[in-house]
């Protein structure tokens, strides 16, 4: 699933503090206890060394502190065979009448002589922080901490990282309405981002290479088919005077006959490149106002006796009238190409429906080779499987002069097998 550049970083950063705050916090956890144990340890070492100097003044002290009391130490008699005075610190849970439950503990043990030399055991407790609470309270306050931290960085990077990636969303819009043909289509977008200011510089020299291209391919292009309607023409013209020779023979006939229909196909495809470039190049300027009405009619009388030759019926229904600004040659030409091709692959008797409204006219074959592949029939050159003999530009023209206005679209569908072709006004 593809998901824009902030909601990308936004969900890496959310996952990397989550894992350095989780880091952190076991690490702080360890550390803290470290420092409380210590603080701890040194107050009941302390504590140590006044109950001690306290027993070597008051030796009553050695026989009434038994049981741990108020001070929360006791003095038992040693074993001089286990004498250490070393000092040995334990955590211990211990039974707590108020709590009613066993809390936390620190216990010094360590040993000493009396003044007159007898072994004792010294026991030092006091209670310490519960670490289960302790934990979860810490696991509490980072968990707010971090979501307070990460709210703080969405919002922050929703204000910064939309600002910051607007020259780049401007750029794209502005990529989307580039025309190829119109370098004006496309405008840079001033920033003082470094990186967006290069992008924009890179963009603009692709533009300006792919127009230098397109300009040579097109001046070759229609250089090329203007010089070869002079040779066509000619050669076609000396074939017909071969035709009309008594001493050829039936075969050779054919094959000049053959010949001269290549040619026809060639003049054809010459004719479609010249149109094509010349809708390239903009050279149809004039527009106006065009009935497709009357114009659908008119262009139905022109094939009229090629439609009942191949027994075709037209059904034209009118709804409305479809009225658009555009060049009257070109819509002539459009028109024309949809209704050649309507009739081109029809069936044999077959139909054209012909539907008009405000905003639509559809142009309608039926058809016993199926769907056509819209990714592909508006492409130049390619040739449905119905015809060998097309030259494959026919529905090029068509989408060519469609693209020239903003306020046309052509949409393909076959549906009931019927190819339909709808003219759209936008």
């Amino acid at each position: 699933m593809n998901v824009s550049v902030k909601n990308y970083t936004n969900r890496y950063i959310i996952i990397t503090i989550l894992v350095i705050m989780a880091i952190w916090a076991l690490l702080f956890y360890a550390v803290l206890m470290d420092e409380v144990y210590d603080n701890v340890d040194d107050g009941l070492k302390n504590q140590k060394i006044e109950i001690i100097r306290e027993a070597y003044a008051n030796l009553d002290i050695l026989n009434n502190t038994r049981e741990f009391g108020i001070n929360q130490y006791r003095i038992l008699p040693g074993d001089a065979a286990d004498f250490t005075d070393r000092n040995r610190f334990t955590n211990e849970l211990i039974y707590m009448p108020y709590d009613e439950e066993d809390e936390p503990y620190r216990v010094l043990r360590t040993g000493f002589y009396s003044k007159e030399g007898d072994p004792y055991l010294l026991e030092i407790r006091t209670s310490t922080v519960e670490e289960d609470d302790f934990l979860i309270n810490l696991a509490i306050s980072l968990t707010i901490l971090y979501l307070v931290i990460v709210l703080s960085i969405l919002v922050v990077n929703h204000l910064i990282l939309t600002k910051a990636w607007r020259p780049f969303t401007r750029t794209l819009s502005n990529l989307s309405n580039y025309r190829f043909g119109d370098m004006s289509s496309f405008q840079p977008v001033e920033t003082e981002i470094k990186e967006f200011n290069e992008l924009n510089r890179q963009i603009s020299l692709m533009i300006q290479r792919n127009e230098s291209v397109f300009s040579e391919q097109k001046r070759f292009l229609e250089n090329a088919s203007h010089e070869l309607q002079t040779p066509l023409a000619i050669t076609i013209n000396k074939l017909d005077l071969l035709l009309q020779d008594d001493e050829l023979s039936e075969p050779q006939l054919v094959k000049i006959a053959e010949a001269k229909q290549s040619l026809h196909r060639m003049v054809s495809l010459n004719k479609s490149l010249l149109m094509l470039s010349r809708i390239d190049n903009h050279q149809y300027k004039e527009i106006e106002e065009v009935n497709f009405n009357e114009l659908t009619k008119r262009l139905l009388q022109e094939v009229e006796d090629f439609v009942n030759f191949r027994e075709i019926k037209f059904n034209l229904t009118e709804d409305a009238v479809f009225k658009t600004f555009c060049n009257p040659d070109l819509a002539a030409i459009l028109i024309s190409n949809l209704l050649r091709n309507a009739i081109k692959y029809n069936t044999n008797p077959g139909e054209i429906g012909i539907q008009v409204s405000s905003n639509t006219l559809e142009i309608s074959n039926p058809s016993n080779s199926g769907a056509l592949n819209p990714q592909y029939i508006f492409e130049r050159f390619h040739k449905g499987y119905q015809d060998s003999q097309s030259n494959g530009l026919g529905l090029s023209i068509v989408k060519s002069i469609v693209e020239t206005y903003s306020n046309l679209d052509i949409i393909y569908r076959f549906e009931n097998n019927f190819h339909i072709f709808s003219l759209v006004r936008v």
